[in-house]
């Protein structure tokens, strides 16, 4: 496997390998065009298309022994490397539905809870005064009550990030011009 290299904008993607079967997983007994890539050629293309720009254009070029290449060996190729980035961008769009719904359901337990926490905080210290133990004892409510959100906040401040960037990824991946070349 080789390189990227950039010209005009376009940032293309070169593997080579000695044969076509490399580039698919051997375990997969579905037909090429719904074969999922070789983890190690789609690692290898995911980690050179991270390294692009995020608005530039991606072309990928597998080289293949003079033998192997033809017209239908092409086609098979671009059905593959599309079929194989288009389901791994569905797959990124249902974790990110997923672990959305997850922060919201976190929220919806932690929201009140909070609420349940600062008033509870209050009241203690209202009722108790400002003594050392009712101090503790109202921080330590308030505490409680972020603490609930946590992983609410979690997710909606940082966890879908990545799963954005990684279906983008894999849709700038699936559009990708896909050349099969003789070497």
């Amino acid at each position: 496997m080789d390189e990227i290299s950039s010209a005009g904008g376009l940032h293309t993607i070169r593997i080579r390998i000695d044969q076509l079967a490399r580039l698919f997983n051997s375990l997969d007994p579905t037909p090429f065009h719904e074969r999922d890539l070789d983890k190690d050629a789609e690692r290898f293309i995911v980690d050179w298309a991270e390294e692009t720009p995020d608005d530039g254009p991606i072309a990928i070029v597998v080289q293949l022994p003079a033998e192997e290449t033809d017209t239908a060996v092409t086609r098979v190729v671009q059905d593959a490397i599309r079929y194989n980035f288009e389901s791994r961008a569905r797959q990124a769009s249902r974790e990110l539905r997923q672990l959305l719904r997850e922060g919201r359901r976190a929220l919806f337990i932690g929201a009140p809870i909070l609420a349940f926490s600062l008033i509870a905080s209050q009241l203690l210290t209202n009722i108790s005064g400002e003594g050392a133990f009712s101090r503790v004892a109202s921080e330590s409510l308030v505490i409680f009550g972020w603490v609930a959100n946590w992983r609410a906040l979690e997710i909606f401040l940082y966890d879908w990030w990545p799963i954005s960037r990684g279906g983008r990824l894999y849709r700038r991946l699936a559009a990708a011009d896909v050349q099969v070349l003789a070497y």
